[in-house]
């Protein structure tokens, strides 16, 4: 009886394991492929790219670009006590801009987006 409650409690951490690498396989950390910071809402990774005078914002979809026509909203910047907002249009295939604003290091980006893939999306960054 020993022998049997030995090996189901293996068979267990076995199956256990491999769930877990399973998920991690799936989705593994977002990677950056402009240079700026990445994060990941409804499985799109939005980039956020930092300009002399505003940003950019890529959208991935699942490797892919993802069309940002008709993509619009606003982009708030909280640099320790001041706030400033900037509109975001789209500026290519997969691309969003905001202009007019300046993002400093230690700043709290947050990205207020309608219309993407039909759905209204916040996307929150911090800046190193």
């Amino acid at each position: 009886m020993l022998k049997a409650r030995q090996w189901a409690q293996a068979l267990a951490v076995a199956l256990m394991s491999a769930l877990v690498v399973n998920t991690a396989a799936a989705h593994g950390p977002a990677k950056s492929v402009h240079g700026g910071v990445v994060q990941v809402v409804n499985d799109v990774n939005f980039e956020l790219v930092l300009l002399a005078d505003g940003a950019v914002i890529y959208l991935i979809d699942h490797d892919e670009p993802l069309s940002t026509a008709g993509i619009s909203g606003k982009l708030t910047v909280l640099n320790g006590g001041a706030k400033t907002e900037a509109e975001i249009s789209a500026v290519g295939d997969n691309k969003l801009e905001a202009r007019g604003i300046k993002i400093a290091s230690g700043a709290k980006v947050v990205a207020s987006l309608n219309n993407v893939s039909g759905k209204a999306v916040t996307v929150r960054f911090a800046i190193k």
